[in-house]
């Protein structure tokens, strides 16, 4: 059963459930009120009588004087029948004509008993009767009765209604739960089609309707958010692949035809063969680098960084200058670091700013200096004194695989800026790329703890020097 169904369905009884409760609570209510009416009714009668009769004239009556003044047929007071009977002799309207006396009517009449209401039968139809002696009149008893119809037919034609109400609330409740269904449930059926057509198609750019502001909507949204961030990994994954396998196939190309030389007939006779070699060696070199590299790359793309503490910023930059210097370098380096306190990876970090010095090296010619700052703010800039790049290459620094024309000819794999902006994303930070006089400015920047650490760091920093 389809979901519209099953809401449809749940819906609609609902709506019966809740008739059914309303009539089996009205039906007995409207019942009472019915059958207390007509008892009101017979009492009223009862009452009357006296009007009727000239009751003063019955209180100077005597059962043997004056028989002739109790009616001998029943009397009409408005739709109620009317007996009289003089008790004990019985003379009245009592008889074939009416319900026959019982022996409690004769206690009622001499006042030993209350007056009572029952049912009984005359000329086949049942009958509502009262039975009471008259007021101020002992030894007469006056009965009222009306039909019973008059309680029943009312009720009959209660539950006929009733039962029309219930049968018609609950059809118009299932058109309307599975009108209801199809308007609400409109989202969620293109969705799933959207989902469907994505799954068939592998097209993940189709467009998911999310205007509502109820759960259904945001259930939309969220899904659009997710396709489009798989659309755009997707998309992202394609260019990795593509731009690797044209880096790749550059070094292998060349290595595979050093080693075909090598592999001649000449061999390592050749006296080319220690070049061919090197060049191999090389070769090989530039192929783990760029291996390291994506593997970098797949690392820092993560969302989640799994290890954080707070982490000096300047000390990260001073021990990637230090290890710069030790290895021996062709470049002047300048290092000024303001205490700065971070939270976050420190061997990711560690790797973004040694990134920043290695480009900075690379393009500075010899004898230059390449200047690290890092400040209070969080930022860390790295500037160089290369030939700097073209203000319309400037957004594309960061990308991967990116190549300045002045750096095509240079080692690299292209992919280290693009592991500073991954890191730096990673951290909640942003990098950019600032032109200078002479060469250009990297910069990358991270969010500092809060004002009364990085006032300690910088204590413990004076402390230290």
């Amino acid at each position: 059963m389809s979901l519209r169904n099953r809401v449809a369905l749940a819906g609609s009884t609902v709506v019966l459930l809740a008739l059914a409760a309303a009539s089996a609570v009205l039906y007995p209510l409207i019942s009472a009120r019915l059958s207390t009416h007509a008892n009101q009714t017979l009492v009223a009668a009862t009452r009357q009588a006296p009007e009727l009769l000239g009751a003063f004239k019955l209180k100077e009556a005597t059962a043997a004087e004056t028989p002739g003044r109790i009616p001998d047929t029943p009397l009409q007071i408005g739709g109620t029948t009317v007996q009289f009977a003089l008790l004990p002799t019985g003379t009245g309207s009592e008889g074939k004509e009416f319900v026959a006396l019982t022996p409690r009517d004769f206690d009622v009449a001499a006042g030993r008993s209350p007056a009572y209401f029952h049912d009984a039968t005359w000329n086949g139809s049942p009958m509502r009767v009262y039975s009471a002696a008259l007021a101020d009149a002992p030894g007469i008893l006056v009965r009222a009765a009306v039909p019973s119809a008059e309680v029943d037919a009312p009720l009959s034609q209660l539950r006929e209604v009733l039962a029309v109400i219930v049968l018609g609330g609950t059809l118009l409740a299932v058109v309307g739960a599975r009108l209801a269904a199809n308007r609400v449930l409109g989202p969620v059926r293109r969705l799933t089609e959207t989902i469907e057509h994505a799954g068939r198609t592998q097209d993940l750019s189709a467009e998911v309707e999310g205007s509502g502001r109820d759960e259904i909507g945001r259930l939309a949204r969220a899904f659009a958010g997710m396709m489009t961030a798989l659309d755009s990994s997707v998309r992202s994954q394609r260019r990795l692949i593509a731009d690797t396998s044209h880096e790749l196939r550059t070094p292998l190309t060349s290595l595979t035809t050093n080693l075909e030389l090598l592999g001649e007939e000449q061999g390592f006779d050749d006296p080319q063969a220690p070049q061919l070699l090197r060049d191999a060696l090389c070769q090989a070199h530039e192929l783990a680098g760029l291996v390291n590299d994506l593997v970098d790359l797949s690392r820092y793309g993560q969302q989640s960084v799994c290890h954080t503490e707070d982490t000096r910023l300047d000390e990260l930059a001073l021990r990637v200058v230090e290890r710069a210097r030790a290895r021996g370098t062709r470049v002047r380096l300048e290092l000024v670091a303001e205490p700065c306190m971070v939270h976050g990876d420190p061997e990711a970090l560690e790797r973004a700013i040694g990134n920043l010095v290695d480009n900075a090296m690379k393009f500075s010619p010899p004898g230059e200096a390449v200047r690290v700052q890092v400040t209070l703010a969080g930022l860390v800039g790295v500037t160089d004194a290369g030939p700097g790049i073209p203000e319309t290459d400037l957004p594309f620094v960061f990308d991967r695989f990116y190549r300045s024309p002045a750096a095509r000819s240079l080692p690299g794999s292209g992919l280290g800026l693009a592991i500073v902006r991954q890191i730096a994303e990673n951290h909640g930070g942003t990098v950019s790329a600032l032109p200078q006089a002479r060469g250009v400015r990297l910069q990358l920047s991270l969010p500092t703890l809060g004002g009364d650490r990085t006032q300690k760091t910088q204590a413990i920093a004076k402390t230290t020097t």
